[in-house]
């Protein structure tokens, strides 16, 4: 069984920044893509950032390429996600899943989800 716990979400101004943590447990954690998504107010579920426990690549959307950076810790089984210069559309609840399969972009076939963790960003 796996399990994902987000936390480090929080309310900051544009331009701040903030580090989200994804905890993960389970023995087979390790054979998952781990991404990040995130679902603003009245909108679907998007996509963020993913990869791999097994390599170093690393898979963005346009919108935060080049301001976030998703990270892993393999010994603490940690997903991160830190996010720079961040803008009020980047407001939302972001979610840590786990796909055995892969990640895509609208989230189809995940296995897990964490519970999420509120990001609110003000101009």
């Amino acid at each position: 069984q796996v399990q994902l716990v987000e936390s480090g979400g929080g309310s900051v101004r544009a331009g701040d920044s903030l580090r989200l943590s994804c905890a993960a447990s389970g023995r087979t954690i390790t054979k998952y893509a781990m991404g990040w998504f995130r679902q603003a107010p009245g909108k679907d579920r998007s996509f963020v950032a993913a990869l791999r426990w097994s390599n170093s690549n690393t898979y963005y959307a346009d919108s935060v390429r080049g301001r976030f950076t998703i990270s892993k810790d393999n010994a603490k089984k940690t997903v991160y996600l830190q996010m720079n210069n961040l803008k009020p559309d980047d407001t939302g609840v972001y979610y840590c899943g786990a796909g055995l399969d892969g990640v895509a972009a609208d989230g189809a076939g995940m296995d897990y989800w964490g519970k999420g963790t509120a990001v609110t960003v003000s101009s």
